[in-house]
């Protein structure tokens, strides 16, 4: 089986989250997807086969079955322009029909997706208790701007936000913990967020429900958040920045478009680059 290898919202030639992706004649079997998946080692590999005009796609991290991955699907946006050529390629998801734009100019890959239908629900006192427990956070460290919220661009998610760039980077968590905590939950990552100013953000992702401690860019998430800032009346003008993998030397930069149409799709975009193929 052959995995390309693509780190996805790369700063240049550096930084990302890395991807694994398979473009296939027919989807394999499920275990088949998972094995790949916990071979290659990456947070998420997309698996893609042409269905009619558009490609049925499938995400597996190394531990499960994911609904939707926005790096990995800016990843497969790269690979399928690398193969075909610019464009906007349908994909059809078990839960929902996307699309991904690819384009390549020159060597340089970038890609941008549309995201599923965005909605965003107050947590129960309990569910946000646990999360600040997890991460050893008191009230005082939360950005009151941004209550906590279990958010969703495809997958569901639990934010955070901060209210310093500080207790940030000093995030720290347990890994058995936080993956029976979001498993328990049904979370697929947890979301921390520190505002540097209207539009631009700089986030931390655990991911522990995949068995990965921490993603250097997640999509899915930053679809969501946006779709919360959205809800809950920030001002964002449309677009925000978002900065990720700081803290773990792999440097990501995400960008988010929106209209003001409550739950509409989020337009999520950036580069990506070539790491190797087998």
């Amino acid at each position: 089986m052959n995995v390309q290898r693509i780190s996805a919202f790369s700063e240049g030639n550096k930084g990302g989250n890395p991807a694994g992706v398979v473009i296939a004649d027919v989807l394999p079997p499920a275990e088949e997807m998972q094995r790949v998946a916990a071979e290659v080692e990456f947070s998420e590999t997309a698996f893609a086969v042409p269905e009619g005009e558009s490609w049925r796609v499938r995400y597996f991290s190394p531990e499960s079955e994911v609904p939707f991955c926005g790096h990995a699907t800016i990843a497969l946006g790269a690979a399928l322009a690398l193969k075909q050529g610019d464009g906007v390629f349908g994909l059809t998801l078990n839960n929902a029909n996307i699309t991904v734009e690819g384009a390549n100019q020159d060597g340089a890959l970038s890609a941008a997706l549309q995201s599923p239908p965005t909605r965003s629900d107050t947590p129960s006192a309990e569910l946000t208790s646990e999360v600040m427990a997890l991460f050893g956070y008191s009230a005082e460290d939360l950005d009151s701007d941004i209550p906590p919220a279990r958010i969703h661009g495809g997958a569901d998610h639990f934010v955070l936000a901060l209210n310093s760039r500080q207790a940030l980077a000093d995030m720290k968590y347990d890994l058995g913990a936080g993956q029976e905590l979001m498993r328990r939950h049904g979370l697929v990552t947890i979301l921390l967020v520190y505002p540097e100013g209207p539009q631009m953000f700089h986030t931390r992702n655990p991911f522990a429900s995949g068995g990965v401690y921490e993603d250097p860019a997640t999509g899915a998430a930053t679809a969501a958040f946006a779709g919360y800032l959205r809800d809950i009346g920030w001002p964002h003008a449309g677009k925000i920045e978002v900065i990720q993998g700081e803290d773990m030397g792999m440097l990501s930069r995400l960008h988010a478009a929106f209209s003001s149409e409550p739950g509409s799709s989020i337009r999520v975009s950036g580069q990506a680059r070539i790491m190797a193929a087998e």
